[in-house]
């Protein structure tokens, strides 16, 4: 399968804009358009690349410009670990093993209640149209949920868990916390313009 190492982790059913302008990946498109359904997205580090990561289709080709750039929509699909790397193509390529989650647990009602309130929280902090509406019927809740917050250290621990309940439980232990962060960062916005002086809440 096709890789595409980029900074940044894609969920299951989730949106991905893309802009294609190095040619290696102008050849990946035109090899995922000629017959590939996906090609792997991966978070690529100072290391190198991670090894779990989740596909990609192409939905629409928004634009192609002159030169062989292109503006893509992509939704991401389904989760893999890689097992080889295959070099010998100008893009990066792997043979890879898909997985999905094995845990059945229900989701606790509180840790749901915690999550939907912090995350409507984090929604009224952001600038309005940056985060799509979440899918709340998606047996998959956490991924829809988890766009809003873009440390991909974080992401990377979701997209890798196996277990719904358990994302819903991580996000309930870090919306809280990173809302705290948001609304600091926009008071000190706010206030910067004025030369006014901010302190950070306690705790941070």
């Amino acid at each position: 399968m096709p890789l595409f190492p980029l900074q940044l982790v894609l969920f299951p059913r989730t949106a991905l804009p893309l802009h294609i302008f190095e040619e290696r990946y102008k050849q990946m498109v035109a090899d995922v358009l000629r017959g590939k359904p996906e090609f792997g997205v991966v978070l690529a580090g100072e290391k190198g690349i991670v090894n779990t990561g989740c596909t990609a289709s192409i939905e629409k080709v928004v634009k192609t410009y002159p030169d062989g750039r292109m503006d893509l929509i992509t939704i991401g699909r389904r989760r893999f670990e890689i097992i080889l790397l295959n070099d010998e193509k100008s893009y990066l390529r792997g043979a890879v093993e898909f997985f999905d989650d094995e845990a059945t647990e229900p989701i606790p009602g509180d840790v749901r209640k915690r999550v939907m309130e912090a995350y409507n929280d984090i929604r009224s902090l952001a600038s309005a149209g940056s985060v799509d509406d979440p899918e709340l019927t998606d047996p998959q809740l956490s991924f829809q949920l988890a766009q809003v917050v873009p440390d991909v250290d974080f992401r990377q621990v979701l997209l890798s868990i196996r277990s719904e309940a358990d994302r819903m439980r991580r996000l309930a232990e870090f919306f809280p916390s990173y809302s705290t962060r948001q609304r600091h960062i926009q008071h000190v916005r706010a206030v910067a313009p004025t030369n006014g002086h901010a302190k950070k809440p306690g705790g941070l």
